[in-house]
């Protein structure tokens, strides 16, 4: 079978055959849209409130994806101090293993207070701070574990610290880096969907979940979840084509 249609074909056997399995499931059971909404009961959902999910989908998507970036820009830079200077990485890495063990749901209250009104500012600032976390570590581990013979002949030709890292560094960290940017992926998307939920103020399709419990409308609310798990689904591939084009010589077939 072809690669590029067995990589499509593959998860969408798999998600029709879970979505399958669900909807026979609720039917088997007989169990109400109030305790577990069936995939076909989302479809009236999608179908009546659709401006609302283009316009929700939207917020979510380019606030989660700002986040990312200032994720991408501040982890790669702590990760290069950190993996340039043992001193660095043995003082930064229990302070932010710390940081990363504190439930973002107690943050987000706070960062509401202290940026009140600052709506898109307060989503996009802790989709940033659940999300680097992964990024920094998997380039400290890159740049620590390179081979110190690079580093001594590159030195002895006068090359700098981030000569270092652009020549040499960066290729090797990437498929690492990657990886990490997949797990930020989904960890951002959580962020900006935590202050949309726990802080409202009407935008994302947090604010549609909110909604829908509000009114207690149980459909709604699992409709959007299946649209925050499509746009999670739409960035991770997103992220998989960019690795294909800058670390596609890193991956390897099955035997």
């Amino acid at each position: 079978m072809n690669d590029t249609l067995r990589k499509i074909l593959a998860p969408t056997v798999f998600i029709i055959g879970i979505l399958a399995v669900w909807e026979w499931a609720v039917w088997y059971n007989n169990l109400p849209d109030f305790r577990m909404a069936s995939p076909s009961d989302l479809i009236p959902r999608y179908i009546r409130f659709w401006d609302l999910f283009l316009i929700k989908s939207w917020e979510t998507l380019w606030r989660t994806v700002a986040g990312l970036g200032l994720a991408v820009v501040f982890g790669t830079l702590i990760g290069m101090i950190m993996g340039f200077s043992r001193f660095a990485r043995e003082g930064l890495y229990p302070i932010l293993v710390g940081f990363n063990a504190i439930p973002k749901a107690t943050v987000v209250p706070i960062v509401a207070l202290m940026f009140v009104g600052q709506h898109d500012f307060n989503t996009v600032l802790i989709a940033f701070l659940i999300s680097f976390f992964p990024i920094a570590v998997s380039v400290s581990i890159g740049l620590s574990t390179l081979e110190p013979e690079y580093r001594d002949i590159l030195r002895s030709l006068g090359a700098s610290n981030v000569t270092i890292f652009w020549k040499i560094a960066l290729p090797k960290t990437l498929p690492e880096f990657f990886g990490a940017l997949k797990v930020a992926v989904t960890l951002a998307f959580i962020g900006t969907n935590l202050m949309e939920i726990v802080s409202p103020h009407g935008r994302g399709l947090g604010d549609l979940f909110d909604s829908g419990r509000i009114s207690a409308d149980y459909p709604l609310m699992f409709a959007v979840l299946f649209a925050l798990a499509a746009l999670g689904i739409l960035l991770f591939y997103f992220v998989v084509f960019l690795e294909r084009i800058f670390a596609g010589w890193a991956e390897r077939s099955p035997g």
